[in-house]
């Protein structure tokens, strides 16, 4: 898959509040402390907005690390406000990991969530993420919400079958059955 960057289009993205989900402070230790679900794929634009919204909480963030495999662009350096944060990427990392580090105050690991996502998608992986202690890494929670978001499609795919069907009864053999195929009732009721 190829995906390009549009860099004539406006990539301010300052004012738009970073979609995070961090788990609450607690001694638990979980694989994930949180999620983000960034508006695009352009880490230059997205970084600087995550990092300023989880300095109050965190500290510094001087870091980030992410696998090559999600982000068609990763740059060596974004600025912000005035100061450098270094990007590197990993190929051993989780795909769907983002590791953010500080020289004060340590790491913090977050699920990506695609920018792509459903908003109902989203809220669920958000909220899967931010549970503290849960020792499910981010690929398991994408696998999961997959299989989930599978499930979904197929429950409407068979409502919508039914709802043009009429609301036929099926027969043994997956035919649908019109009225006149029932079996009169007791009260001669179809």
């Amino acid at each position: 898959m190829t995906t390009t960057l549009d860099r004539t289009a406006p990539r301010d993205l300052a004012a738009v509040p970073a979609r995070l989900s961090l788990t609450p402070k607690t001694t638990l230790a979980g694989q994930l402390d949180g999620a983000w679900w960034p508006c695009s794929r352009d880490l230059e634009a997205e970084l600087p907005p995550l990092a300023a919204a989880l300095e109050e909480r965190w500290g510094r963030i001087t870091r980030v690390t992410v696998n090559p495999t999600r982000w068609p662009v990763v740059p060596h350096t974004v600025p912000m406000d005035g100061r450098v944060l270094h990007v590197g990427w990993f190929t051993e990392q989780d795909p769907d990991k983002l590791i953010l580090l500080s020289y004060t105050v340590g790491r913090w690991d977050l699920l990506v969530i695609p920018p792509e996502t459903a908003p109902a998608a989203a809220a669920r992986l958000m909220a899967a993420a931010a549970i503290p202690g849960s020792v499910l890494t981010a690929g398991v929670l994408m696998a999961n919400e997959a299989v989930i978001g599978r499930g979904i499609r197929d429950e409407a795919r068979r409502e919508a079958t039914w709802e043009a069907e009429g609301g036929a009864c099926m027969s043994p053999f997956g035919d649908a059955m019109g009225r006149s195929s029932l079996p009169l009732s007791a009260n001669g009721w179809r």
